[in-house]
């Protein structure tokens, strides 16, 4: 086991967190699948409006790899199939029935069960950060055990009493590569396991994205392709493989500054936002609800659903009103500043700050300043790949490790961005342009 120490990166600290870590159960009023929680697919649908599903029947599947399918996380009907500009499929809305009618996935190879059930879906696959492509074997397979990011709560509550099948899902994951399975554990949260190489991760935010541990273990070059996904999607496949189900399950930490009781929801996956919220936001109108956490996750309505990775859901304040006296020239210790910009650096960053949905300014000139590298604790250039992708040049995208990086990895540095660029939706783009160029 090695201990990778990052200095890179920052914790922020908002108010909001899960004091109490009693798990308490809601039972979802409606579920919605969102298409666009999984990149790289092209959904095609399996299902029309009043068709009856069980949990673990196809909804949809990917166009260019038949076996690709996202499955139903409940048994019910099929209530709506919403669609966008040019027909895009939105979402496809289930009203469960009650039961637990779920699919029996018969077979014991590990590929096809993972793809006949959906878990397939839940891993991602670099170059692209996509769900990966099932003719091409990865070199390695990277599992993450701890979630930096902000109000997240640990992997050990969220597991909850399914770590029995931990082990089993990295045996299943060994099977499917050549190369090693890493996990990537905080230190002290460490567990014996087999079959895999456990390394630590000591530092700031963002240590715990899997992007972040392959850069730092074993970095993937041009033609070298890697899987990633969680530890809670590790035991879900180990669950599959030792019951013939699909497990429906997570646990939501319901957080934020404008939660009335943060809390660990058990619920199904794909919840309606309005079951794991009722009654416990302060200020429903003036309120910006995430489904994720505040720097990597999709805001949705109370009317929306839970969004992959099924782990989180944040809500701060949504300010209408912009106007704010001095503005950037405040002295107000109550203001966060990562540049000493305010006086609440002379106390200290540590403690829980209000932070609302403001830009407080809008889009600005890159400012090579090394901000970005600041943030992002991988070997790369992020401002030099960030001109680089906006240009569209394939060869300095190439140099600067395009193939390396996901938007996640950005989340921090779009915070920190006094350009106030988007720079996980201009990593995205990029990897989008990258993929069909190179393909």
């Amino acid at each position: 086991m090695a201990n990778f120490k990052l200095k890179k990166g920052f914790n922020l600290s908002l108010k909001g967190a899960v004091a109490d870590k009693e798990i308490t159960r809601a039972v979802a009023q409606r579920c919605g699948v969102v298409p666009d929680d999984f990149s790289g697919i092209i959904p095609r649908l399996d299902v029309k409006e009043g068709d009856n599903v069980s949990a673990g029947d196809a909804l949809f599947h990917d166009k260019n790899h038949l076996e690709i399918k996202i499955t139903s996380p409940v048994s019910g009907t099929i209530d709506k199939i919403v669609r966008g500009e040019r027909r895009k499929i939105q979402s496809v809305e289930i009203i469960p029935d009650g039961t637990i009618t779920k699919r029996k996935i018969a077979t014991d190879d590990v590929k096809q069960a993972m793809l006949e059930s959906g878990l397939w879906a839940f891993m991602r696959q670099r170059p692209y950060d996509i769900v990966p492509e099932p003719e091409i074997e990865p070199r390695d397979i990277f599992v993450t055990a701890f979630d930096s990011s902000l109000l997240a709560e640990s992997f050990g509550l969220l597991l909850d009493d399914k770590k029995e099948y931990l082990q089993q899902g990295i045996d299943a994951l060994a099977t499917l590569t050549s190369g090693k399975v890493y996990v990537g554990f905080k230190p002290g949260d460490e567990i014996s396991l087999k079959h895999c190489e456990v390394n630590t991760f000591e530092g700031p935010h963002p240590a715990g994205n899997a992007g972040v541990q392959v850069a730092n273990v074993k970095p993937v070059n041009k033609g070298e392709v890697v899987w990633t996904l969680d530890a809670v999607t590790v035991a879900r496949i180990g669950e599959l493989l030792a019951t013939g189900e699909l497990p429906v399950d997570t646990i939501v930490a319901v957080t934020g500054e404008n939660v009335v009781k943060p809390k660990l929801v058990k619920c199904t996956m794909c919840c309606d936002i309005a079951s794991l919220i009722a009654g416990n936001i302060t200020d429903e109108e003036n309120s910006r609800i995430i489904s994720g956490n505040v720097l990597t996750g999709a805001k949705v309505e109370a009317t929306g659903f839970l969004r992959y990775p099924y782990r989180q859901i944040t809500v701060i304040p949504e300010v209408k009103d912009t106007a704010e006296f001095m503005g950037w020239a405040s002295l107000s210790a109550k203001k966060f500043s990562l540049y000493r910009s305010f006086t609440s650096r002379l106390f200290g960053v540590k403690k829980p700050f209000s932070f609302d949905a403001k830009l407080n300014g809008g889009e600005r000139a890159i400012i090579m300043s090394g901000e970005y590298d600041r943030m992002l604790p991988m070997d790369i250039y992020a401002e030099f790949l960030i001109k680089a992708i906006i240009a569209f040049d394939i060869d300095k995208m190439e140099q600067l490790g395009i193939y390396e990086v996901a938007p996640e990895d950005f989340a921090l540095c779009e915070f920190a961005d006094t350009s106030k660029l988007e720079l996980q939706r201009i990593v995205r783009e990029g990897l989008e342009r990258l993929r069909k160029e190179m393909n």
